[in-house]
């Protein structure tokens, strides 16, 4: 029997065929809206046959980004409906056409109490999804308990989505949280490891929400979440987990996680992990993504804890050996780590300057820009003019869209750290010379307060600027201070005044300057005023 292709009864795949083929969004629109008129009809009619099939084409109008609150109800009815298949289109639409801000949530409670008692353990498992996804504060609060006792269910599967669906209700509701200790506390004996790393989130979740969890597995589980940790690493190979020649990565990963959460602050616990720690961040294998990202894991959580210098260092030195590392993300992520660890221990940051320098002539931008903030932040007394100096090398052959950070980095590094005036002068005048075009007003207005106040070096100031302007005419921030210094001092130009003994004289006239180069100045209210100033002198 030949179907309308636009009735209750058409398949989801045609639905989807006839979309594909439209070529103009007009087309689309057309389709979407006869389907929808025949979904409607077919809702009008209480059409539960094909009650299913209607609420997929839904969905898949949803993902398209059309209006669908009119089936909202039809997930409801398949929900309470008695079929497995049935239930689960139900539950699949709630999740994906309803939040929980929709009112219509409140009727569904009921009907997910049921399923969670149900005799079917892949409905109980639909229900919990469902609860975990969208569950508002009311219905957290309602199904806590049922929840809550699921934590023990015999099988690994309800358990693990149990402890998934339980994090939601303990965010929701931080008051229930105190009931899912003791349970969630059980999760951490499980042996299978799907359980154990859903039951290591809910109990880092239950320390961030509760004072009182968190002292509970402070004091009763960390010994035994180090003892876990310690049988990870050296268990032997097991199919069954292995990744990469690594047993389990995801558990390493969440079990570092806990511990980093039990080390914050306390020195007893902190003491207690220093040695798997250890372990971890000296024995695990760095060349592939599996072991970078667990050494990742390792280092945060050894940054996180109380300190232990011997441990901080290794840390740092993993982080240096991710920025010789090919792969951008891991470079970026060990730039993001270091910022971090240079307020902890800035002597072990300061031994990878040299790599994280590097690091900022990457063809990356992201890493570029990162890399220069980390710079900035190793700036101190005792290395600000030799990282000036690298930064201003760089400068000379860095992108066009990179010149604007790195010369305002610069000139805070210079300004900050400038204990003569000669040196910020000549600095700031390379910067000018470089990359003069991408700095802003307020620099060079403070290097011409700076050479108006350092009266000593007028005459090498103006000699440099008339030395500089020779070379890099194009660069305007550099031609208005060399305008404005000719203008001022013009006379110690031509006189050779106030010659520096690093200085080499020079005899050309003011005339010669003002008619070689002025045509060239960009600034021309300053190009009359200083010319005036030269005749009437």
């Amino acid at each position: 029997m030949d179907l309308n292709p636009f009735s209750s009864g058409t398949r989801l795949r045609d639905m989807i065929q006839a979309v594909r083929a439209c070529k103009t969004a007009a087309e689309e629109r057309a389709v979407v809206r006869k389907e929808c008129a025949a979904i409607r009809a077919a809702i009008s009619a209480n059409d539960q046959y094909y009650r299913h099939r209607n609420l997929a084409k839904l969905m898949f109008i949803h993902m398209l980004g059309y209006p669908t609150h009119f089936g909202q109800m039809e997930c409801l009815k398949l929900i309470a409906s008695n079929g497995f298949p049935e239930k689960r289109i139900g539950y699949l639409g709630l999740m994906l056409l309803l939040d929980e801000r929709h009112e219509v949530l409140m009727l569904v409670t009921n009907s997910l109490k049921q399923d969670l008692y149900h005799s079917n353990q892949y409905i109980v498992g639909l229900a919990l999804c469902a609860l975990g996804n969208i569950s508002s504060e009311e219905m957290a609060r309602d199904l806590a308990p049922e929840v809550e006792k699921l934590l023990l269910f015999r099988d690994p599967n309800i358990r693990k989505k149990a402890a998934l669906c339980s994090t939601r209700l303990i965010k929701k509701v931080p008051d229930v949280a105190e009931n899912f200790v003791k349970p969630a506390s059980s999760l951490l004996k499980d042996k299978h490891h799907g359980v154990l790393i859903t039951g290591l989130q809910l109990c880092t979740d239950l320390c961030k929400v509760s004072a009182e969890a968190f002292e509970y597995f402070r004091k009763k589980w960390t010994d035994g979440v180090v003892k876990a940790l310690r049988d990870v690493v050296n268990s032997p190979y097991s199919p069954e987990y292995d990744v990469s020649g690594i047993t389990d990565p995801f558990l390493h990963i969440r079990l570092l996680k806990f511990l980093q959460t039990l080390g914050q602050g306390d020195a007893d616990s902190s003491d207690c992990m220093n040695d798997i720690l250890a372990q971890v961040a000296s024995k695990t294998e760095s060349k592939k993504n599996v072991g970078n990202a667990i050494l990742y894991e390792c280092v945060r959580t050894i940054m996180s804890i109380e300190d232990n210098g011997g441990l901080r260092v290794l840390a740092i030195n993993i982080l240096g050996r991710f920025l010789s590392n090919r792969d951008n993300n891991i470079r970026y992520v060990a730039l993001n780590m270091l910022m971090r660890a240079i307020s902890i221990d800035s002597q072990a940051v300061q031994r990878h300057r040299a790599t994280i320098l590097e690091c900022v002539k990457d063809l990356d931008p992201s890493i570029r820009k990162r890399a220069l903030e980390l710079v900035y932040l190793l700036v101190n007394e005792t290395n600000a003019k030799s990282l000036t100096k690298e930064l201003i090398g760089y400068l000379r052959v860095s992108d066009q869209e990179f010149k604007g950070d790195l010369t305002a980095k610069i000139f805070s590094i210079v300004e900050k750290f400038a204990t003569e005036k000669i040196w910020y002068i000549d600095q700031m005048l390379m910067v000018l010379s470089e990359a003069g075009n991408f700095v802003k007003d307020d620099v060079w207005h403070s290097l011409i307060v700076v050479i108006s106040n350092a009266s000593d070096l007028h005459g090498y100031t103006v000699r440099s600027l008339y030395r500089a302007i020779q070379t890099s005419a194009e660069q305007e921030s550099l031609v208005q201070v060399a305008v404005w210094c000719i203008g001022e001092y013009g006379e110690m130009l031509v006189d050779n005044v106030g010659m520096l003994d690093i200085e080499e004289p020079r005899t050309d006239q003011l005339d010669r300057l003002i008619l070689g180069k002025m045509q060239m100045l960009v600034c021309p209210s300053c190009r009359i005023t200083n010319i005036l100033k030269g005749f009437l002198a």
